[in-house]
């Protein structure tokens, strides 16, 4: 318990291990995992006091008040909602314990510090966020103009003078048109599954 508590008031709590594939079943994070849906874990990180878990799907952080509390909030960012950004590494230095691992996800800021001795494992997480980043940040843009086009020509049919047939069934293959058209580009440009990334760079 002594040393518990001391190791919370030094800051040592705070560096994370990174997990073996073979035991992501014993920690809290897997609870809340969607194995049902198909998620599953690429890569975790647990302190004394947090868990990191990335799945295909989401980050799942299990956060803890302090080493020796019991007490936990489970939070979760699934990447189709909350567009990764801003990520970063830092290295350790000749006398630091630990490297750290920076990124912003929806409008929340994590840095979280991992054993340096494990730095080339984090270096595979960092990949990863960064091709999740320009996916995520490529597939906006592109559903941005998508949705734009649509604007554009609903605007022309809405100017033209032009009318053959009943204007209800022409309301309706629009409207119809319409719905297709938004429904096709969330498909292509709305990605919620990130497994091929996290296989590309993640080695377990």
């Amino acid at each position: 318990m002594l040393k518990k508590l001391a190791s919370d008031a030094l800051g040592l709590s705070d560096i994370g291990k990174i997990i073996d594939k073979k035991d992501f079943n014993k920690v809290d994070a897997d609870d809340y995992i969607m194995h049902e849906d198909g998620e599953q874990i690429f890569f975790l990180i647990k302190s004394r006091t947090d868990e990191y878990c990335f799945t295909n799907l989401a980050l799942i952080h299990v956060d803890g008040t302090s080493a020796v509390s019991k007490k936990r909030l489970v939070t979760r960012y699934d990447y189709y909602k909350n567009i990764i950004r801003s990520v970063a590494i830092e290295t350790a230095g000749t006398i630091d314990l630990d490297c750290e691992i920076k990124f912003i996800i929806g409008e929340t800021k994590f840095s979280i510090d991992v054993d340096k001795n494990q730095i080339e494992q984090l270096k595979d997480l960092y990949k990863s966020l960064v091709r999740i980043s320009h996916i995520s940040d490529e597939n906006d843009i592109m559903l941005g103009k998508s949705e734009e086009t649509l604007k554009i020509a609903a605007s022309a049919c809405a100017s033209s003078k032009v009318v053959d047939g009943n204007a209800a069934q022409i309301f309706k293959d629009i409207n119809e048109y319409a719905f297709n058209w938004t429904k096709i580009s969330r498909e292509n440009y709305i990605k919620k599954d990130f497994t091929d990334v996290f296989k590309n760079y993640i080695n377990n």
